[in-house]
Formats: structure tokens, sequence, C-alpha cells
């Protein structure tokens, strides 16, 4: 079957760049999704706080989706649920995409354009090398919270939470509002890892102690867990000899980390940053691999909902174009842009000015908390933007926008530089 888009991926960013790439004017759209409905992540995460950006109003994970399932729905954009994509392959008539299900059974289809929106998936026990047993009542974040809000079943009375994502502060809040008892939120790094917001809506308001550089040293219970002994960490995040405490729980929830889905991204070759996890993409949101686009949290982990659909109608505006054909201009200059001093990532990481809006949004996170600061972004050598900002921490995506009038208005250059500087 031939199409001129598939999009992997039914969550925020598959609907939000399927609505796009419709109203630019693509017609012959498949949206691929493994879960047995739409919405992906959003459909559990129950609580409020969405959509204050795109909507202009407080909405659950839900309601969110569903604004754009609405739209999916009325734009007739079809889809195929418990599908699972088994490989992507690049060839001279487009892409293959070759998936199953139970109704069609293996299916080898073809498109001009592949968008690349399959999400993030939870970093899992296995990789934070704790040392004890693996008794029953060890789950990630997430698990428990799909277990809670959406099958009806409470993992546990007495919890200890090991990191501090946000799936895990608002878990910790969820597990308490159910009666449960969350005894702490320890977090390994000196800082959290999530939204501030969350941390005063979830753990300050409920009196949840979080300690910082802190992790698991042990875990007890062979059929159950029973405790877990937590200890505070060095500088190099050894533990410290005689920190000890000892909790005794039912339940530990891991809330370590997320990671971009990309085993199908590095099937069909696309390159992938070894800082996110998440492909390499230009200002465009397209990878090295032509018309193969990425958005979302399979490109890099957003902290709010909005920005990912924002991000995602992007991609689908510049699939459309890659699809009409639109011929590159004859300038395509393409510009690294190199995250320094301070700055983990910025996404996209090269920008072809030819190709740019006349804005084009450059999304960054730094790597340390930072105070009275400023956020800079350098030209070659010249200083094209530069804003105060009170508080810069890893939990919080941050944002410039730069103008094509400062990038092709200038001499020649040779890379975008973005840092943080002292005030």
């Amino acid at each position: 079957m031939q199409y001129d888009l598939i999009i992997i991926g039914g969550g925020p960013a598959g609907l939000a760049a399927a609505v796009s790439a419709r109203k630019e004017g693509v017609e012959n759209i498949l949206i691929l999704e493994r879960d047995r409905e739409l919405g992906g992540i959003l459909n559990q995460c129950i609580h409020n706080g969405f959509g204050l950006h795109t909507f202009k109003e407080e909405l659950t994970g839900p309601e969110y989706a569903w604004r754009f399932i609405q739209q999916v729905e009325e734009l007739q954009i079809p889809y195929k649920l418990h599908t699972m994509v088994l490989d992507i392959r690049d060839g001279e008539n487009g892409k293959t995409v070759m998936a199953m299900n139970r109704e069609d059974g293996l299916m080898m289809l073809t498109a001009r354009a592949v968008i690349l929106a399959m999400g993030c998936r939870e970093r899992p026990r296995g990789a934070l090398n704790i040392p004890g047993y693996r008794p029953a009542g060890i789950y990630t974040a997430g698990t428990a919270q799909r277990l809670v809000n959406m099958e009806g079943y409470m993992p546990g009375r007495e919890v200890v939470i090991l990191g501090s994502g946000d799936i895990g502060l608002i878990m910790a809040r969820r597990m308490t509002l159910e009666g449960a008892k969350v005894k702490v939120v320890a977090e390994l790094m000196p800082f959290s890892g999530g939204l501030q917001r969350n941390i005063v809506q979830c753990l300050d308001d409920f009196d949840i102690p979080l300690k910082l550089s802190h992790t698991v040293i042990d875990i007890q219970g062979k059929e159950r867990v029973t405790g877990i002994t937590l200890a505070e960490v060095d500088e190099n995040r050894k533990p410290i000899p005689g920190t000890e405490e000892f909790y005794v729980c039912d339940t530990l929830l891991l809330s370590c980390g997320l990671i971009p889905e990309n085993e199908l991204s590095g099937k069909i070759g696309v390159e992938l940053s070894r800082i996110t996890s998440g492909p390499v993409v230009n200002e465009s949101l397209e990878t090295n691999v032509p018309g193969v686009f990425a958005c979302g949290n399979v490109l890099h982990v957003h902290d709010l909902v909005d920005y990912v659909s924002e991000e995602a109608a992007r991609a689908g505006a510049c699939a459309a174009a890659y699809i009409r054909g639109e011929k590159e201009k004859e300038d395509t200059k393409e510009i690294p842009v190199f995250a320094v001093d301070g700055v983990r990532y910025t996404v996209p990481q090269t920008i072809r000015p030819a190709c740019m809006e006349d804005t084009l949004t450059l999304r960054f996170r730094v790597g340390a908390v930072y105070r009275d600061c400023y956020v800079s972004v350098y030209l070659g050598d010249r200083r094209i933007w530069h804003k105060k900002k009170r508080k810069l921490a890893p939990g919080e995506m941050e944002q410039v926008v730069l103008k094509k009038s400062d990038l092709t208005d200038r001499e020649s250059f040779d890379k975008i530089t973005v840092k943080v500087e002292e005030a």
C-alpha cells in the first residue's frame, strides 16, 4: 500500500503532526499506533495542567488528547491501532515501513515521507545497578501510573520513590490521594529533574520529603519488597558511609529518566545525538535521511505537551512541503549549532538560514542549576541574542526565538553558539 505520509506513533506528537500535514494539503496519510487507542501517554495522565499554551485553558491529559483525536476524526485521517512497526527502510521508491497487526497481518507500506513520533520509554531498574534481590513491588513510575489511573490497581501502600522526574513527582501526589503513604522521594543528583511547579504541588503541598544527592543502596525482601536503604552520595555519586537510612515500604517506584524510543530510527540510518538519544535534525525537523522527520519525545524529552504539539505541527508542515516537492533554495548553507558553557544540547542541531521561516524556535536544556545569569546566542563571534534569567534548571526546557534576518543579514559565519554567561 502506498501513502504520501506515514506517521509512526498516535500520541500527542503524531496526532498534531497528522493534523498539520492534512491542513497543509497532504491527503494520503496513515497513523500507526501500537496501543489500543490514540492519545499515547496522555491517556494515563489524569491530572490537570495541560493545554495552557495550546488551548488557553487547563485540561487533563485525556482531555488534551481528545482535542487532537477529534481533529483527526473530523479531517478523516486514517489510523491503525494495535499495530507494531517492525522496520523502516529507505529506497528508490520512497520509504518502506514494515508493520504487523492481527487484522492485516504483515504489511509492507510505502510512503514518500515518514514522521517519527514514537515518544519515549522509562529507564528500567536494570540500568540503575541497584543491589539486592528483584522482589515484587518494584515498578517504574509510569507503569504505576497506568495501573492506578487506567487499570484500577494500587501497586502498594507504603511507597518510596527513587528519582524526581515529573512522573515520579506526580505519582507521589497520586499515591497519597489514593491513601498510600509516600515515605520519601530520593534523587541522585543535587537538583530535581522535574518542574518546579510539580515539586511544590506534588511534594511540598503534601509534606513529602525530597532528599537530593541520595540513592537506594539496598533493597530488602525476597517475595515482596519489605524495605529499602538510602544513602547520601558525594560529588562523584558514590554513597557516603555512615549516611544510611532504612525505610520500611512495600513498593519502590523508579522515576529515573526517560529515553527517546529510537530503535526504528537507527534501522533506517538516522543519526542520533549522544546527548538526547534522539535524532539530529535541522530547522525543518528533518533528519539526515531525506524525507524522514522527527518530533516530540522521540526527538528529545519535553517538559510540556504543549511544546510537543507545537513542534509536531512544524514537522507536519515541513513534511508536507517535502511531499509537494518544493525545491531547496540555491543557498542551502547548513550552519551547526553548538551547545557550550552549561547548555547540554539544542534542537535543532543545524540550521539552513535560507530554509527558515521568519522565526525559528530553538529549544535547549542546561546541565546544572544557574541563578541570575544570561542565555546568549552567538553568530560566529557576534552576539545576536541575550536575555537575563533568574534561574535555569535541568528539569525546565528553555527556548530561544531566532529571527531569519539575524542569520541572513550578517557577514560570513560558520557556527551558531548557545551558552550560559554570568551576569
